[in-house]
């Protein structure tokens, strides 16, 4: 065989330079890789690694998992989505609703995080093989406001024992209100005092980034512009290490006034697999099976929040391999890495934007990210024993602020008012459970796609024959109440009318409508009435003639059809 028909033959195989690209798309950047890229690239992951330490290790205590879990989980992504990511903008880490919904699984114990990480790679991996993200497309707006507007209230006020300085606040959410509360004569004057001092420094940093691209903007040399946009864009870094440094003066000179994080891991744990047991506090020794049968359930809510799509498989593997990967690296928890994180709301998005706009060419900056990572858990750790928590609360607070979006509500009541259902529903039971949040909200939203598919709008109007016009589509829930209004307003009159169906909105129609609609043209018949079909869609027109109905007639208009029935009307003895 020569080689020229080899190759054709290997172009159109599973290994073709096509396949491989989809598959791993390092192969199609970097062969022409640029060196002027390197300095942005360069650039990019530095700033965005100085963004995600301190939120990493932020959200780690909103995990309620030691610090440096926070780091675990921030390098291993930008390493293997370089190889696989489909996206240059994109960063991986650790986002403020995932932790959330990992403490409600886990409880802060590590081992359990591991787990938890594996099994929703696994779980991401398997969506992504068999396209099953048209399922997520079953989530809709208002459910996913009402769960991340209820995850920032929950993640938020959560962080407030921190600023306070109070300690044995329970986590559920309502305790937690009235425990804070009840404690604030307990609070620590130097945690209030630097909690709000961090919080007024975050708000000011970022109305500076904000007012730069504002109209309204003070004019500045294209230096100073770029000076005041790196100290906002750094401003969790620069607030961390001040706040830091303050604790470290104070306690050095005798006066510890802080809450800080206290002792934390060097350097990275062993490479070591999943656990296999657990034990619980009584004693008892859980299998590795009993631990997935436990945590399955949990795992596929926490899956939930992933934006997912059938379209990008290649994205979503890459997510899950990420996911799955960190699991030996004793990784702190599971997180969203798809490129649309906008929609949620997290802190992806941010981390993305910064990417994006200090010019990133290439998925390479994730490496340089990883890097910085790295090097704060081999270098940085012992200084972390001085960061104040009321700091990092400060840090949550801002970050998950923005997305208890109170706008959206005045949106949907004035759009739709019933979208508010599933919305008030998703909100509410986010505070009882979160995860149960979502479920309940996708349940309420499916009740109402339900009903509107079960009580499609019929127009009828009187032109000496009824003309009944389907508002959308005809599939079996709605044959009764089609069969209703057929009953009501045609054969139980007297005399009884004749009608025509005007079914242009109907695209599809199943086996169970065609039953009914034998049925209907049976009852029409027995009363010297007619039933006629106009304007129908080739393809349901097809099966109405393949059903061999007896009676069955059709018109390409609904003029034509009233036509048909006065010309009947005319010649009838």
């Amino acid at each position: 065989m020569d080689r020229p028909l080899l190759g054709r033959l290997s172009a159109r195989g599973c290994c073709s330079s096509s396949t491989l690209k989809a598959w791993l798309p390092i192969l199609s950047w970097l062969p022409r890789y640029k060196l002027k890229w390197l300095q942005l690239d360069l650039l990019a992951g530095l700033t965005v690694g100085l963004t995600t330490v301190p939120q990493a290790l932020a959200y780690a205590e909103v995990a309620g998992l030691p610090v440096q879990y926070g780091l675990y989980s921030s390098f291993m992504g930008g390493f293997i989505y370089t190889f696989l990511g489909t996206s240059k903008d994109v960063t991986l880490g650790p986002t403020a609703i995932m932790s959330l919904l990992c403490f409600s699984v886990v409880g802060g114990q590590p081992h359990r995080a591991v787990l938890l990480s594996l099994l929703c790679g696994l779980i991401q991996a398997g969506m992504a093989l068999l396209r099953l993200g048209f399922l997520l497309d079953f989530i809709s707006f208002p459910v996913i406001k009402g769960f991340t507007c209820a995850a920032a209230l929950t993640i938020g006020f959560g962080q407030v024992k921190n600023i306070l300085g109070v300690q044995g606040v329970p986590h559920e959410f309502f305790l937690e209100v009235y425990y804070t509360f009840y404690k604030i004569p307990e609070a620590r004057i130097g945690d209030v005092v630097l909690g709000f001092l961090c919080l007024a420094l975050l708000v000011m940093l970022l109305y500076m980034k904000m007012s730069l691209g504002s109209e309204d903007a003070p004019t500045c040399s294209r230096v100073a512009r770029k000076l005041v946009w790196a100290v906002a864009t750094m401003r969790n870094a620069l607030v961390v290490v001040a706040a830091s440094f303050v604790a470290f003066s104070c306690n050095a000179y005798g006066y510890p006034v802080f809450t800080v994080t206290g002792e934390t891991s060097q350097g990275l744990p062993p490479f070591r697999p999943p656990p296999t047991s657990d034990t619980t506090a009584n004693g008892t020794v859980v299998s590795f099976g009993e631990m997935v049968q436990v945590r399955s359930r949990e795992t596929m809510l926490l899956s939930l929040p992933q934006k997912l799509s059938s379209s990008h498989v290649e994205q979503l593997t890459s997510q899950a391999l990420c996911v799955f990967c960190a699991g030996p690296w004793r990784r702190a928890r599971c997180h969203s890495l798809h490129g649309s994180v906008g929609k949620h709301c997290n802190c992806e998005s941010f981390w993305t934007a910064v990417n994006s706009q200090t010019g990133v060419c290439t998925p390479a900056g994730g490496i340089i990210t990883s890097v910085v990572v790295l090097l704060s858990l081999a270098f940085l750790m012992p200084a972390f024993y001085y960061i104040p928590k009321a700091a990092l609360a400060a840090v949550i607070i801002c970050a998950v602020a923005p997305m208890a979006d109170y706008r959206v509500v005045a949106k949907m009541w004035k759009i739709r008012k019933l979208d508010l259902l599933p919305f008030v529903v998703t909100f509410l039971m986010s505070f009882w459970q979160v995860q149960y949040g979502i479920v309940g909200g996708v349940a309420v939203s499916g009740a109402l796609l339900l009903y509107n598919t079960a009580r499609p709008p019929i127009k009828v109007s009187d032109h000496g024959v009824l003309v009944m016009e389907l508002g959308n589509g005809l599939s079996f829930p709605a044959t009764e109440y089609l069969s209703h209004i057929m009953h009501t307003q045609a054969l139980q009159a007297s005399p009884p009318r004749s009608v025509v169906l005007d079914c242009h909105h109907v695209s599809i129609i199943d086996y169970t409508v065609i039953s009914e609609l034998r049925d209907l043209l049976r009852q029409f018949k027995l009363r010297e009435v007619q039933l006629v079909f106009s304007r129908l869609q080739l393809s349901v027109l097809e099966v109405l003639l393949a059903a061999d109905l007896q009676g069955f007639r059709y018109t390409d208009s609904v003029e034509a059809a009233l036509q048909m029935e006065s010309e009947s009307l005319n010649t009838d003895p």
